[in-house]
Formats: structure tokens, sequence, C-alpha cells
């Protein structure tokens, strides 16, 4: 068998879990927040607990990749992931929790990040998109599987499950990674790590991250997210600065002179601001304003996925034939307009309707995510694939992460916090009022979403038809 597809069915195996963990969670959260006894803000840290950790570290990981070596790398998030994951089915309550996804957070950044950068490693130029493109097909059938699984397995079992699911799966992907994985990146010959770097980078996220979720809060913390946010910009000005006067900075500076790679990671952020919380409210949508259970849900949610994994695959194919811009830009112009219709949705609204759009916009992110990943990771040199991975990952998680605090904030600019903390938690009495101060805010964050996604595509326009690293390999 030809090493890439050997790289190939290893990083397909970690990419399939990370996808199972994102989906089968969400679906869940109502769950959680009912038998652990959490409120909205504790459900939504349950989430972003998990996004923080697994994006604070990706520069560093995707450094120290560039120098060790992906595979070492991977293989450790693997373990990391695997024993996050049977924490977090042990906690006894929501702060537990939090803390134990901490843990399987920083599993997935590192598994993620090498995962990219070992197929493009192992990847010939021509077939780079079709490569990724089945990766994230790999992510796409793990959230099918998350959508069934947790239903199913919340109608047997409590909520652990959704946790334990993943160790049986981690422990299989471990050994098969250390056995049939190897080093052939090309190394980056300045071994110096940027700690300082590394410490003004991993302590400004922290800090935005932070003020995101209490922003989400609404008035209630208003105060403490500003003062954060403060913070948070003021850090990353300083590590940008730092970044430019040193001769091995953790992140390359220079990268952004490269069209493709800067116009992607811009479209990416923007993407994941509205991709990231689409699940959520669609899984509160689903179980708050139409009364389903979550196996009902999560069954409800399969065309998104189905379409979006056949799709990153032909996105992927189309890509490697006729580049990237196209692809992509169209891709977001469905995603928008998709979201423009979920926030005509009411409580009658029919599933057949509910379908269509949800198989448009998997058709949609299809188009928009491998040519994405593929123009952004092949514009970089060799040496710079694990921090050219990192970041964009970083991009992705940020978005998200800011996606699920975002969705929470405008939810709520419609339906009181407290109240909407009490159907979380099913403990209200439903109302018409409640039904229609829910669907408000629901149909706010399906109209701001689509609109921040809908900036992504001036970015996706104008990344350029040149794809520098593939015009150096072929000389």
């Amino acid at each position: 068998m030809e090493y890439k597809w050997t790289a190939l069915s290893v990083t397909v195996i970690g990419t399939m879990m990370s996808g199972i963990n994102g989906r089968i969670v969400t679906i869940g959260l109502p769950t959680i927040s009912g038998q652990l006894h959490a409120d909205a803000s504790e459900i939504v840290w349950i989430t972003q607990a998990y996004f923080i950790a697994s994006t604070i570290g990706l520069l560093l990981v995707g450094r120290i990749s560039d120098i060790h070596g992906k595979v070492k790398l991977y293989n450790i998030g693997f373990i990391i992931f695997t024993a996050g994951s049977a924490l977090c089915a042990l906690s006894m309550n929501p702060y537990q929790l939090i803390g134990f996804r901490l843990i399987q957070g920083v599993g997935s950044g590192m598994l993620i990040t090498n995962a990219s950068a070992i197929i493009t490693d192992a990847s010939p130029k021509t077939e780079l998109g079709t490569m990724l493109g089945i990766n994230q097909t790999a992510f796409r059938v793990g959230n099918v599987l998350g959508l069934t699984l947790s239903g199913v397995i919340l109608s047997i079992v409590d909520w652990r499950g959704l946790f334990y699911v993943n160790v049986p799966i981690g422990i299989f992907g471990t050994i098969w990674a250390q056995k049939r994985l190897r080093e052939i990146g090309k190394k980056d010959p300045a071994r110096r790590i940027d700690w300082t770097g590394f410490g003004l980078f991993t302590a400004g996220l922290t800090f935005l991250l932070l003020a995101i979720t209490y922003l989400s809060y609404g008035i209630s913390g208003f105060t403490e997210g500003f003062f954060f946010l403060i913070i948070g910009l003021t850090l990353l000005v300083f590590f940008i600065k730092s970044e430019s006067r040193i001769s091995s900075p953790l992140l390359d500076l220079r990268l952004f002179k490269i069209k493709s790679f800067a116009m992607g990671n811009l479209a990416q952020l923007l993407n994941s601001l509205a991709w990231g919380g689409l699940v959520l409210i669609l899984a509160l949508y689903l179980e708050i304003g139409i009364g389903y259970t979550p196996l009902q849900a999560g069954l409800s949610i399969l065309p998104l996925d189905a379409t979006y994994m056949i799709f990153s695959f032909v996105g992927g194919r189309l890509s490697d034939k006729y580049g990237s811009r196209i692809l992509t830009t169209s891709g977001l112009f469905m995603i928008s307009l998709s979201f423009f219709v979920m926030a005509t949705f009411g409580a009658q609204t029919q599933f057949a309707e509910i379908a269509l759009v949800l198989i448009i916009i998997g058709i949609g992110n299809g188009l928009f995510t491998p040519p994405n990943l593929k123009a952004i990771m092949g514009s970089v040199p060799p040496n710079r694939v694990g921090i050219a991975s990192g970041f964009r990952n970083t991009m992705y998680n940020v978005g998200s992460t800011i996606s699920y605090g975002l969705v929470v904030l405008l939810i709520t600019i419609g339906i009181p916090y407290s109240t909407f903390t009490e159907l979380l938690q099913g403990t209200a009495q439903h109302s018409l009022l409640m039904l229609s101060q829910f669907l408000s805010g629901f149909r706010i964050a399906a109209l701001v979403l689509g609109i921040i996604n809908g900036i992504a595509m001036l970015p996706s326009a104008i990344r350029g038809t040149k794809e520098m690293f593939d015009q150096e390999r072929s000389q």
C-alpha cells in the first residue's frame, strides 16, 4: 500500500473521532444540563472549555511538529484525547466536566492540526485536494455517527455514554498510529521555540475567548467581558510586534504575504463564526422550538452531514482540477442564503423545508471547506506545513468558540436569560409566550450568522488564482 493511503487511513480515525465528539455532545447538551443541573452559563462553558483548550496551543503544536515531527505529536494527541474522554464520563458535576473537557480539547487540537499536516506531507500536489477532501468526509461521517449515536445512547443510558464511546475508538487509533505512521515531512532546521510569543499568544487568545464567553451572558457579564476583551487584544498586538522582531517566531508573519494563505484563513474565520453555532441553534430549535426528542433531533440533522460528507469529497476533487476560488465563494453564498431562509422558521415549519435548507448548507460547506483547506495548505513551504495547519485550525476554533457564545447572546435578545436556562434544564412550564420569545431569539441568531458568513465571500473571492507553493514544487 502506498504510504499516502496509509497516512490517510490513520488520520481518518482521529478526524472521525473528533467529528463524533463534536456532534454527540452538542445534541446531548439539554440532557446534560438536566442531569447535572447545569445552567445556561455552565452549558456554554462545557462547550467553550473544549474549544478554548483545543485552540490556545495550536500554534505551539504546529511549531513543535515542524521541528520534531508531526507523527509524534499526533500519537500523543490520541492518548490525551482518549484519557480526557474517559475522565469526562466520570464527572460528578458541571465543574468537573468543564475541567476534563479542557484535557479532551488539548488532545483534539493535537490530532486535527497534525492530521492535515501529515496528509499534506504524504500527498502529491496534484492529489492534495482529493486527499484532504476524503479526510473532511471522514469528519462528516463522524458527525453523522455522532448525531445518531447521541440519540441512541441517551435513549439507553445517561449522558456519560456520550463520552465513553470515544474510549475504544481512541485505544484502537492510538495503536494503529503507532504501528503505521512514519515521519517523512521536512523538518525546520531552525529548532528554536519562541516561548515569549507562545506566552503572549496564549494569554491574549485566552482573554479574548473568555471575553466572548462572558459577553454571551448579556448585561450580567458585560463588565468582565469588556475588561477581558481589552486585555486580550492588547496582548495579541504585543504578540504581533514580538513575532516581527525575532528570527525564529512562533508564527512566521511572512506567510501572510501569501495571498491564498491570508485570505483563506480570513474566510475560514468568518465561516466558522457561522458554522460553529449552526448545530447548536438547530438542536435548540428542534428540541425546544418544535419539541423533538434528542434522537429525533439528531436524526433530523442527518441531511446536513450526509450532503456535506458527499460534497466534501466532490469539492476536493473539483479543486484539484479547477482551483479553489469559484468553489469556495459559491459554497459560502449557498450557506448564507440557507441561514436567511432558516430565519423564517417557526413552530409549525414542516420537516421537508428544514431538510431542504440543511441539504443546501451541507452542499455549500462541502464546496467551501476542502478547497479552502487545500488552498491554504498548498500555498506554504514544506517546513511551514505544521504551523500553517495550526494557524488554520486556530482560526476555525476561535470562530467556533465565539459562535457558541454569540448564539447564546443572540437568542437571549429574544428571551430572558433565566427563562432560557429553565427551558434548557427542562424545568420550565412551556407557554406560548416562552415559545414565541425563544423563536424570536432563534431567528435573530440565524439572521446574524447568515450575514457573518456572507462577509466571508469577499476574502474568498479576492484570494487570487495562484497557488504559490504548487508553482514552486513543479520547478
